[in-house]
């Protein structure tokens, strides 16, 4: 799988996911303890305002940006991002009232929103080889999983030398870096054969999605690993220490587990998909999320949310890990940039659905309750999948 690193492109580029990812782990847990310093016992409300604010934000801005930017060049387009987002996190130390907050999360994640898909399109290009580009595929998956492991260690550590506010310095440190890594390659920007107007540009990404057969699958199986990772996401915590009356640690503890089944599955996932076609692991990963997500309402203790986050999280990743294939393959390299911004926005409308359902159901009628909602609607993702993506769709 590493031997993908051996493009110096590519080498750049995903030392820049990596370095800016770091950044914005540092950045999450610094904005918890915030919260918490402006609001105190009500620092919850504000972070699930702050994450609807995201989310709101990665659902409406990705394909209005990726439109606007489509005649600018990816590499100029990209390192001016991530300064914008080092702009941000320089002023949040100096933040005073909760409204800059949410102000601020708009302005960074409006950021994020035009940065990662447009990331994420540029990649098919530095590797047109599909068996490199499925390893790319892996290893971004990988540094997702370590970046959620890794970076609230290396917070705690900081933290014992260092204030929360300086964090934020490492999340700036983080994106310049990542605009340097960008800047020190060429990237290819290929331009559109036909001038559009802009509300063409705009929703041309989306018209090509739901055009495609496989693209509405994938919609409904990210449906799916949305309402899985909603529960393990928004009530890990619930089920540790309210039903189980465990500790801090052992919430970590059962996060890693849902980490380590999704970095298990992306290790193995280059050599399946040499032998078995997309849609038949997706699908099979998918089902994996809607069966544990079903299974969490009948949890008896502690020791068997282990192996079933476990379980979730290995569904997780064979469910999303291969999508970026599924959109390398649907697009010419000029529409990359809106379907990869597309699949950026209705992926996470999809979770704008299954987060507040989520924790509003687990506080109203309970947790097994919630865990059964979520599973029936991943249950109905898995089946629109199978009736939206034909098994005999053509590759291209």
């Amino acid at each position: 799988m590493l031997g993908v690193l051996a493009n110096r492109t590519y080498r750049h580029l995903f030392l820049a996911q990596v370095v800016a990812l770091i950044g914005t782990g540092l950045a999450t847990v610094a904005l918890g303890l915030l919260a918490f310093s402006l609001a105190g016992e009500n620092a919850g409300a504000v972070l699930g305002t702050a994450l609807a604010i995201k989310m709101v934000a990665y659902v409406g801005v990705a394909p209005v940006a990726v439109a606007f930017a489509e005649r600018v060049p990816r590499r100029a387009m990209l390192v001016a991002l991530d300064l914008v987002r080092a702009g941000v996190a320089v002023f949040l130390p100096f933040v005073t009232e909760i409204w800059q907050v949410y102000l601020l999360i708009f302005v960074l994640q409006s950021a994020s929103a035009a940065f990662t898909p447009t990331f994420q399109a540029t990649i098919p290009d530095v590797l047109p080889d599909e068996a490199e580009y499925t390893r790319a595929l892996s290893l971004s998956r990988l540094a997702y999983d370590l970046e959620s492991l890794l970076s609230p260690m290396l917070a705690a550590f900081l933290l014992t030398v260092i204030s929360f506010h300086t964090l934020f310095g490492g999340t700036v440190i983080g994106f310049l870096a990542s605009a340097a890594l960008v800047l020190s390659v060429a990237l290819l920007s290929p331009k559109p054969t036909i001038l559009r107007g802009i509300y063409d540009r705009t929703t041309r990404g989306i018209r090509l999605y739901l055009a495609t057969p496989r693209l509405r699958g994938l919609l409904a199986i990210s449906l799916a690993v949305a309402a899985g990772g909603a529960l393990v996401i928004v009530n890990t915590v619930v089920f540790v220490k309210a039903k189980f009356g465990m500790t801090q640690a052992d919430t970590a503890l059962a996060l890693a587990a849902f980490g380590a089944g999704s970095m298990t599955i992306a290790l193995a996932l280059p050599r399946l998909l040499d032998r078995l076609p997309d849609r038949p692991v997706m699908l099979m990963g998918a089902s994996l999320v809607g069966l544990g997500t079903a299974l969490a309402a009948l949890l008896p203790n502690y020791l068997w949310l282990l192996p079933l986050w476990f379980l979730i999280g290995a569904g997780y990743s064979m469910a999303q890990t291969p999508s970026g294939r599924l959109l390398r393959r649907s697009s010419a390299a000029e529409d990359r940039p809106a379907l990869f911004a597309a699949q950026f926005a209705l992926s996470h409308a999809c979770w704008l659905i299954t987060y507040p359902l989520a924790g509003w159901a687990g506080a109203r009628f309970g947790l097994p309750v919630a865990a059964l909602l979520l599973a029936i609607i991943a249950a109905g993702g898995v089946l629109a999948a199978i009736r939206l993506w034909p098994p005999e769709a053509p590759l291209e």
